[in-house]
């Protein structure tokens, strides 16, 4: 590895794409490689006690595998500060656990990612976080939400399971003027699609699991930040907490990323061929897809957004049953959890991934399919949605 990456301040000025495949990376200087190295090491030799040689002393505090994938997730978000970690929930526990104390208050959405509600429910309302819903798709439903103590608004734009869209901007500003912190979960746009950061918010969060990665080959997670005494405050709870991402693991994301301009593209043009197919069927009693015009949150994604994404969901005429059967005919399309993957993936939402929401004010509708529409030829996936359909 060279003794200086190429990190989003040096190259800040240049298009996504290139930032993808360039940033925080560049040939090794002793073999010349040009794929950053799997540093797979645990502990590293000093020049002298105290003496560090490259800044690296133990692969926990930092590797140069991760610090190259950091320092590209950061210049891809437009931060200053890039962090990985083991899973995406693992970035999420450290974000909570840096910015909350006990007391404190947060307002969550009422379309969230099971494991987020998890995680707010069962694990950090026990040290006396408390949280409470709203609809973060209105701007006054959120503000009517806030308390004294509240500190983070936590968005996920588009939201999962349900697609729904929040204007990013618009909470920045209910958040500076509550002086709370605006955090967004922009695992299912990219950085590619939204730039939560430019908008406004404070923190970004990602599952690198899903489009990073986007091959469903490998778990992790990042918080990006552009506010560097706050980067700092998350690195030192990242190395105290360790949930790091393993050398391996960051190199196979920032493999990922180098393509993920083109997956994007090629996801969202399938997605909209998907929502429109759908929107028609007459088993098909709604569609959630924001590029849809009919949505309600259409506008708002069409301002903040390259394009909508790969990410579709739609409820079945005749009920629970009949979604969980069209699931079960589905061939081309796997069932599975996760998504962002190159490979179209089904699910059963009520009884997979938000199974842990059952009977809170998350619940999602018991006849809601959701799709992780991938980059096959359009045509086979519409062909295969008909038949699982019937």
């Amino acid at each position: 590895m060279s003794d200086k990456h190429i990190g989003h301040q040096d190259i800040g000025h240049q298009h996504f794409e290139t930032l993808a495949i360039h940033a925080g990376q560049a040939a090794d200087a002793q073999t010349g490689a040009v794929v950053t190295p799997i540093y797979q090491v645990s502990t590293y030799k000093q020049d002298g006690v105290g003496g560090l040689r490259g800044g690296y002393e133990y692969s926990r505090s930092a590797n140069p595998t991760r610090t190259a994938l950091e320092e590209n997730l950061a210049a891809l978000e437009g931060g200053s500060r890039g962090l990985a970690f083991a899973s995406g929930l693992a970035a999420e526990d450290c974000l909570l656990r840096t910015m909350l104390a006990p007391g404190d208050h947060v307002v969550i959405p009422d379309d969230a990612y099971g494991g987020t509600f998890r995680l707010f429910a069962k694990v950090v309302e026990r040290w006396g976080v408390r949280w409470s819903v709203a609809d973060t798709s209105d701007v006054q439903a959120v503000r009517d939400a806030l308390r004294p103590e509240t500190r983070l608004i936590w968005v996920e734009t588009p939201s999962n399971p349900l697609l729904g869209i929040t204007d990013i901007a618009a909470l920045a500003g209910v958040a500076r003027q509550a002086g709370v912190r605006l955090v967004v979960d922009n695992t299912f746009a990219s950085p590619y699609l939204q730039q939560p950061l430019a908008l406004g918010a404070d923190v970004v969060v990602h599952s690198t699991t899903k489009y990073m990665g986007g091959h469903s080959d490998v778990v992790g997670g990042a918080l990006v930040t552009s506010d560097a005494g706050l980067g700092e405050e998350l690195a030192y709870h990242q190395n105290a907490m360790g949930a790091v991402a393993g050398p391996f693991d960051a190199w196979l994301v920032m493999r990922g990323v180098k393509t993920l301009a083109v997956r994007m593209d090629r996801h969202s043009a399938n997605a909209t061929r998907v929502a429109d197919m759908l929107a028609a069927h007459p088993k098909v009693a709604q569609v959630y897809y924001p590029g849809l015009p009919e949505h309600a949150g259409h506008e708002v994604a069409a301002k903040q957004m390259k394009a909508f994404g790969g990410m579709v969901s739609f409820r079945v005429v005749g009920g629970e049953d009949a979604a969980v059967a069209v699931c079960d005919r589905a061939e081309l399309f796997t069932l599975g959890e996760s998504l962002g993957g190159v490979e179209s993936l089904i699910e059963h939402p009520g009884r997979m991934t938000h199974a842990s929401v059952a009977g809170s004010a998350l619940e999602v509708p018991a006849d809601l399919v959701r799709l992780s529409v991938g980059i096959e030829a359009a045509d086979d996936l519409l062909a295969d949605l008909a038949q699982a359909l019937g």
